[in-house]
């Protein structure tokens, strides 16, 4: 069963204040636990559903110490409605600040609060095959439990960094392309693009802040056909990778 200990410590990590304190987060579901069990992350806790264990018995029974626990007893502890699956903590990465080649395809997010947006973004970029994410600081947590869970297993396979982002993009506005979306960009669809350089992305309601701006040497937009005031900045992600790898 799930001790009333580990339940508390558990639902702690919903809050980002003890997640840095334990250096640990949740990950909830069938899909993405069987990632993470892929996964070079470290696991602290594994629980499981009879049904979880009789469907992946082969790949538990290898190396992972594991729970077998009820659907409500997960449901108590997480976040979500309802799991009939599977719930783990494992330990964050401590990951340096990438150096970028003037051939890396990187993203970098300014102020990207809303976790679903975040999470969203990093499926994608998985999708394209970027491996790397540079966040500002201001940007919403990683292991946040909704952007984990929005990325569908995708958080195993990428790098997020958190920076001060005018610092970061400051030491390439030189040797990198650094493309910004902005509404006064250059439209998409007239640029013979190739998959190198950083795009960087901005909050939902306001853009890319001025003091990002200034760094950025190629501002790029999506081309409107209708009346829609502004895109999803996820969605606007996805339109922009694509149009950089639709040539590669």
């Amino acid at each position: 069963m799930l001790s009333k200990a580990v339940s508390k410590y558990i639902n702690s990590l919903q809050v980002k204040k003890y997640r840095s304190q334990h250096q640990a987060f949740v990950v909830e579901g069938a899909k993405s636990v069987k990632e993470l069990l892929t996964s070079n992350f470290e696991l602290q806790h594994l629980f499981v559903t009879e049904d979880f264990y009789q469907e992946n018995s082969e790949t538990l029974d290898k190396s992972f110490g594991f729970t077998i626990v009820t659907e409500q007893e997960l449901v108590k502890a997480g976040t979500y409605a309802s799991n009939n699956a599977a719930l783990a903590v494992a330990k964050m990465r401590d990951l340096p600040v990438p150096t970028i080649s003037p051939t890396d395809f990187v993203l970098a997010l300014d102020d990207v609060r809303d976790p679903g947006n975040l999470g969203t973004i990093i499926r994608i970029a998985d999708w394209y095959g970027i491996k790397t994410v540079i966040c500002s600081e201001s940007c919403a947590d990683f292991y946040n439990p909704k952007v984990i869970a929005a990325t569908m297993g995708s958080f195993t396979r990428l790098q997020a960094v958190y920076v001060n982002l005018e610092s970061f993009l400051s030491q390439y506005t030189q040797s990198c392309k650094i493309y910004g979306a902005s509404l006064a960009g250059e439209n998409l669809h007239h640029m013979h693009l190739q998959p190198a350089g950083i795009i960087v992305l901005g909050n939902e309601a306001n853009g890319i802040r001025p003091e990002v701006e200034k760094h950025i040497n190629q501002l790029i937009k999506i081309p409107a056909y209708g009346k829609a005031e502004s895109l999803n900045v996820a969605t606007a992600t996805a339109i922009i990778i694509d149009n950089f790898m639709r040539n590669f």
